[in-house]
């Protein structure tokens, strides 16, 4: 049967499929317009299913946040290629799936996957949709959404979109001018925590370990290796804990005396890296 070309729209806007697919789904569903839909929809697990293996590893980082800053999320989106990270369609499916986490709140990926699209769909069945789509592995590889009841959430994206840092701050001070700093300190330096007693006890116990048996191989006294142990360990807080490390604006003020000079406390952070 003739198959017309409003009809073909109307499928791909439906999908999000190829026009060309949905042209192939209509003759064989003879313009069946549900009956198309399934048969895509069975493309789609099809690739998903011959792809499930596969490293998707590339793709974007994104953020949301609510208007007064008290809730943000940090989304990330894979794809296998950075070539289809940079298509447009699936950068708007991106988007699409992190404007569902503000007004959601999910707890973790898991529930992400579970929550409905606009069209009906659940996330994890777009997900199988759009692999069958774009013919690569798609996936949600971490969900992270922050609520605070005191300060501001300030997120930072950095330019390609392959890593996002939210930042919880409060203060008298201007919180967005500063959190980002600190945004983009976290984004640059890598830290393990906000303040040294977030640090785990077994990173630190770890730390003092590997200090200790380097002392004693160093054929230093043993009344003294606890003591140099101690000391690679206040090394280490400064090379890892965001508030003792150099601010990188300023490297002759540490990142807790320039927040302090702008009357702003830092309480936390998440970062996203992509494919870490």
């Amino acid at each position: 049967m003739a198959i017309s070309a409003s009809d073909v729209k109307k499928l791909r806007d439906v999908t999000g499929v190829g026009m060309m697919d949905c042209k192939k789904a209509l003759q064989e569903a003879d313009g069946d317009f549900d009956v198309a839909i399934d048969l895509l929809r069975k493309k789609g697990q099809k690739v998903a299913e011959k792809r499930a293996d596969r490293d998707a590893k590339e793709g974007l980082i994104l953020t949301r946040s609510s208007d007064d800053r008290k809730t943000a999320s940090l989304i990330e989106i894979n794809c296998e290629t950075d070539f289809v990270a940079r298509n447009e369609d699936f950068q708007a499916f991106a988007d699409t799936l992190a404007d569902l986490t503000i007004p959601h709140t999910p707890a973790d990926r898991d529930a992400f996957v579970r929550l409905t699209l606009p069209d009906g769909r659940s996330v994890e069945t777009a997900l199988t949709d759009m692999t069958g789509k774009i013919g690569e592995k798609i996936d949600v590889r971490q969900v992270a959404v922050i609520s605070v009841t005191n300060g501001e959430l300030v997120s930072y994206i950095h330019p390609g979109s392959r890593l996002g840092v939210l930042v919880h701050v409060s203060g008298n001070g201007d919180l967005e001018t500063a959190g980002r700093d600190v945004a983009m300190q976290v984004a640059a330096m890598n830290p393990v925590a906000a303040h040294r007693d977030d640090v785990p006890a077994d990173v630190v116990q770890r730390e003092m370990t590997i200090a200790r048996e380097a002392a004693l191989l160093d054929g230093k006294p043993e009344n003294i290796v606890d003591r140099i142990a101690q000391g690679k360990v206040e090394r280490y807080y400064k090379d890892n804990v965001v508030l003792e490390q150099p601010f990188v604006k300023d490297s002759s003020q540490t990142v807790q005396q320039m927040l302090s000079s702008k009357d702003v406390s830092l309480h936390g952070f998440t970062r996203f890296a992509l494919g870490e």
